[in-house]
């Protein structure tokens, strides 16, 4: 199954990167599966480093602004025990993991990996509708390029209902960040026609 969640990996600068990702993972959460882009920042940092955090949390904020590559200030971290990497302290659960085969053959790199320590700080609060609508909203975010803009907003129209009826003020904040963030790509697209 896809777990949808947030890595960090770090940079040939030392720098810091949060992108959401979902993994294809097994209950034990021992080994872990990505499929990034070969363009992304996650894939080249993974592939330069070897190694980074994938945590689980139901901050659907945090989801949405690193969907958008919106966290400033990046949320507290602190060290990673055993890889070179950084562990989002707000998070339920992290898992720190080292790639362990690479397969760029496809559209989309395939990075095996296992995991090689594990944590906990809090009780995941659980999803309801409206933590669902802002995850599926922030992965159309991250699609803007590529889907059609009717389609889009389509889909925004109907999540926003969701939102509106069972969501709580984090979920709307980040529902309407995505929303800014999809019209002003939408707008960008259309003028560069």
């Amino acid at each position: 199954m896809i777990l949808e969640g947030i890595v960090t990996t770090v940079g040939f600068d030392g720098a810091v990167n949060i992108a959401p990702m979902g993994p294809f993972v097994e209950s034990n959460m021992e080994d872990l599966v990505f499929r990034p882009f070969p363009t992304s920042q996650t894939y080249r940092n993974l592939r330069h480093k070897g190694e980074g955090v994938f945590h689980v949390t139901d901050d659907v904020l945090m989801l949405a602004l690193a969907a958008i590559g919106l966290i400033e200030p990046l949320p507290p971290m602190t060290h990673a025990l055993d890889v070179e990497g950084y562990v989002i302290t707000g998070c339920c659960r992290f898992y720190e993991f080292r790639c362990t085969h690479f397969d760029d053959s496809g559209q989309r790199v395939r990075i095996e990996a296992e995991v090689v320590n594990s944590g906990r700080f809090r009780d995941m609060f659980g999803f309801n509708r409206a933590k669902h609508a802002v995850v599926e909203a922030a992965i159309l975010a991250t699609r803007v390029h590529l889907l059609p803009a009717a389609e889009i907003e389509a889909e925004f129209r109907k999540l926003d209902v969701i939102v509106a009826k069972t969501g709580g003020p984090q979920e709307r904040e980040a529902f309407d960040v995505l929303q800014r963030y999809v019209a002003q790509q939408q707008e960008l697209k259309s003028d560069s026609r």
